[in-house]
């Protein structure tokens, strides 16, 4: 691995506790410190419990469990009036049984090279937990690729509503559609002879969506399909397609590369112009005349890639350069309790609209590692992944430019499904034991400070119908029904 120059990226405010193989016992609560808060000079220990509910006035206490980046920008991310409740420290979430009976069948066939490349990966876990070696120089790649590759059940698929937040100027915009994760390849829950579902061709998952409103991105349409050979040649494209409503068919998309989830510029419809095309003299043609449309564009700009409603679903591991940072204990919402839209549409985000802080937050053993892009996308060089030590679930996701300039920080809300007596099951009965991705919030520091969110609290992870499965592996559907 690549990992010479690093050292002089990683950022000051990071420090990682020492390495552990094991996260502390389940309902090991940390005692923090309430600071220097009577004038002694003496700390306070406050012994953290499962069920305590705490405000802003308890934050100061909170900032040994958040990573430095959110402890700067907390004005973002928590408010007077919020109620944060306190959820298990350090539960063992149950796995879906045919993931981990994977995980044991495939793991020692599964190769990195020199490049970060992988090989071999049939499914389950590529890196089981209790074979990675922090000290060795890989060990932030082989997490990167089991926080790719982590359990996901069929894919996640559901509603989503994105807020953007304006910066100096502008206003909050709305934007509502539903979206998609199709897992086609690795799947264990499927038969073990190739764990594919019939509609894969050479994908290793396909993505999608479409817009309902605002009027203006109505019936926005997209296609992502990635292919298998990606895990070995980060540099190859996505097959990406979009509908484009004022063209009324699909087209391939203007972004010729993309690191993780693709999302069309929604905005892009908004500059369409009035009026018809504009006549120019150019002294060929009949009369010397020729036109232009000045809306011309306008399709071509909807169709690039805008990083913003689904950072942190998936990334291209190979694409950087992985350092291990350790690990640490922290808070998050791994597991929230509480609803938001579509279910509950009212739910209070505090006065940025960013803010997660009304749910439940459990304490996890993080494994923290950064990765230097080996190309940039959108001014993003370098990011800093949370991982969660026992999941694999991303909890924090933080983005720097390569000179190590912070880009935007973001949180990273889901809800365990074997919590929920309601939940889908598999055909056969099997509990699907997945997290769903309800919830994400990104505060971004350029312009004098941005930020987006996105709700998904309807999104379900199981299997779809045959008949669902072909509708979102198709491109020919994004022109269907206009």
């Amino acid at each position: 691995m690549r990992r010479a120059a690093l050292s002089l990226l990683l950022p000051l405010a990071f420090a990682a506790g020492p390495a552990e193989a094991v996260p502390p016992a389940e309902g090991d609560c940390p005692v923090i410190s309430a600071g220097d808060d009577d004038g002694t000079g003496a700390d306070t220990g406050i012994q953290l419990e499962e069920g305590m509910v705490l405000g802003l006035d308890n934050l100061i206490a909170l900032r040994s469990l958040l990573p430095p980046e959110v402890w700067n920008w907390r004005q973002a991310f928590f408010f007077e009036g919020m109620r944060m409740e306190l959820g298990p420290c350090h539960r063992r979430y149950p796995t879906a049984p045919f993931y981990s009976h994977a995980t044991l069948r495939h793991w020692e066939k599964v190769r990195l090279d020199d490049d970060g490349n992988l090989h071999d990966y049939v499914a389950g876990l590529p890196f089981p937990l209790d074979r990675l070696d922090p000290r060795a120089d890989d060990a932030g790649t082989r997490w990167a690729w089991n926080f790719e590759l982590r359990y996901r059940g069929a894919g996640p698929a559901g509603s989503f509503k994105i807020t953007d937040m304006p910066s100096r100027i502008g206003g909050v915009e709305e934007y509502e559609g539903e979206f998609f994760q199709v897992q086609t390849r690795n799947r264990a829950d499927l038969p073990d002879d190739d764990y594919t579902v019939p509609e894969a061709n050479e994908n290793i998952w396909v993505g999608g969506g479409r817009f309902y409103e605002p009027f203006h991105a109505r019936h926005l349409a997209w296609r992502q399909m990635r292919p298998e050979r990606v895990r070995t040649r980060y540099k190859e494209s996505d097959r990406m397609w979009v509908y484009v409503p004022d063209m009324r068919r699909s087209r391939r998309a203007a972004a010729t590369w993309v690191d993780g989830f693709y999302t069309p510029r929604y905005s892009a419809a908004q500059q369409v112009a009035a009026g018809g095309p504009v006549p120019i003299a150019t002294g060929e043609g009949y009369l010397g005349l020729s036109t232009i449309s000045p809306t011309g564009a306008v399709p071509v700009i909807a169709t690039a890639h805008l990083r913003r409603g689904f950072v942190g679903l998936s990334l291209r591991p190979n694409a950087y350069d992985w350092t291990y940072m350790g690990e640490r204990d922290v808070i998050a919402p791994l597991n929230g309790s509480y609803l938001g839209w579509p279910e509950a549409p009212d739910r209070n985000y505090g006065p940025s609209g960013l803010s997660l802080a009304n749910d439940t937050w459990d304490v996890r053993r993080a494994v923290v590692i950064q990765g230097v892009a080996r190309r940039s996308e959108e001014n993003v060089g370098q990011v800093i992944l949370y991982i969660d030590h026992q999941t694999q679930q991303p909890l924090y996701f933080i983005s720097r430019r390569r000179n190590g300039l912070l880009v935007d920080v973001g949180i990273l809300a889901h809800r365990f499904s074997g919590d929920r007596p309601e939940y889908r099951t598999w055909p056969d009965g099997r509990k699907a034991y997945v997290f769903d991705p309800v919830a994400a919030s990104f505060y971004g520091t350029a312009d004098g400070g941005t930020g987006w969110r996105r709700e998904s609290y309807d999104i379900i992870s199981a299997p779809r119908d045959d008949a669902n499965r072909r509708r979102m592996t198709s491109v020919a559907e994004l022109s269907r029904g206009h």
